[in-house]
C-alpha cells in the first residue's frame, strides 16, 4: 500500500480515478482549499490532468480555458474529458466538472476547453523578456495574506507589488512580481504550471488598495514550454508577473507571465474576474 505521507499534496489533489474512458472521479483536498472552495488553480490543474490521463491523448498541452460556472463544493467530483476533434498534429477537447447537487442530481460546476498538439522545431523568438530582478535568495517568503490554506502550498517571495498594507484607496499600479515554487518542492510539470498561473491575488486589491469581493469567471493558460524544458526547470523557483489592463462595470482582466530562473518563458495566462463594491 502506498504511504500517503510520501505523496506530494498536489499529486494527492490530482489523484483522479478512471471510471470509464474519459470519465474520472476526484475529490477536493484541504491542502488547496480557499476561503469558500478549492483554489481555482487546482481546479484548472485537475481539468488538465483529466486530459493528460485520457488514453486518446495526442501531444502536449498548448492551451487550457477554464470557466467557473458555479461553486465547487467540498467532496467528490466527476470530470468528463471528450476529445471532440483530432487532426494530424492537434487535438481539441471539451470538459466538464460535475458534482451532486442538493437533490442528488449531477450539476455542472466548471467547464473547460483545451488544445493539445505535437510540437515541432521551428523558428522562435521571445518578445517579452523576463524582468531583471535579484534572485529569490534575496527575498523573504511572504506570510499568508489572508486565511486560505492553499497559500501555504507555495513559497512566494514578492519582488514588487506586494499585498497592500493599508486599505485606503491609494493604489496606483496593478503590477506584481514575485519568485514562487511549490511547497514541498516538486518538479515542475504541466498540471503544476496550470495551477501556478492562477496564484496571484486579485489585481483590483492592489490597484485600488481596497479588498472588494471578487471571483474569477474564466482563465486561459497558454503553455509555451515542452516536457523537456519543464523537466530542466525541475523544482526551482519561477519568476511570475501579473497586471491588469481594464477595470470596468464589475469586471477586470488579469494577464500573467511565468519564466523559469534561466529566463525561459514557460506560460502566459489571461483571466476575467468579477468584482463588486
Amino acid at each position: 500500500m502506498t504511504n500517503q505521507a510520501t505523496i506530494h499534496p498536489l499529486d494527492d489533489a490530482m489523484a483522479l480515478q478512471a471510471r470509464e474512458p474519459g470519465v474520472y472521479t476526484g475529490r477536493t483536498t484541504q491542502a488547496y482549499w480557499n476561503m469558500v472552495g478549492p483554489f481555482g488553480g487546482i481546479t484548472a490543474a485537475a481539468m488538465l490532468e483529466a486530459v493528460l490521463k485520457h488514453p486518446q491523448l495526442l501531444g502536449d498541452p498548448i492551451s487550457l480555458t477554464v470557466n467557473f460556472a458555479g461553486a465547487v463544493t467540498e467532496g467528490e467530483f466527476t470530470i468528463r474529458a471528450n476529445p471532440v476533434r483530432t487532426n494530424r498534429s492537434t487535438q481539441h477537447w471539451m470538459l466538464t466538472l460535475e458534482q451532486a447537487g442538493p437533490d442528488g442530481e449531477m450539476v455542472v460546476a466548471t467547464t473547460a476547453t483545451a488544445m493539445t498538439a505535437l510540437r515541432r522545431e521551428t523558428w522562435g523568438v521571445s518578445d517579452v523578456k523576463m524582468p531583471v530582478a535579484p534572485g529569490p535568495e534575496n527575498f523573504e517568503r511572504a506570510e499568508p495574506i489572508f486565511r486560505a490554506q492553499w497559500l501555504s502550498a507555495y513559497d512566494m517571495r514578492p519582488v514588487s507589488g506586494n499585498f497592500p498594507s493599508v486599505w485606503d484607496d491609494s493604489g496606483d499600479t496593478s503590477l506584481s512580481q514575485l519568485w514562487v515554487r511549490d511547497v514541498p518542492e516538486r518538479p515542475l510539470d504541466f498540471v503544476s504550471l496550470a495551477a501556478a498561473s492562477d496564484l496571484f491575488f486579485p489585481r483590483i486589491w492592489l490597484r485600488r488598495a481596497r479588498r472588494v469581493p471578487i471571483g474569477t469567471v474564466s482563465i486561459t493558460t497558454y503553455f509555451h514550454a515542452n516536457r523537456e524544458q519543464l523537466a530542466q526547470t525541475g523544482s526551482g523557483f519561477l519568476f511570475a508577473q501579473a497586471s491588469a489592463q481594464e477595470f470596468r462595470n464589475g469586471f477586470f482582466d488579469q494577464t500573467a507571465q511565468l519564466w523559469n530562473a534561466d529566463g525561459l518563458m514557460l506560460a502566459t495566462s489571461s483571466q476575467i474576474v468579477y468584482y463588486k463594491e
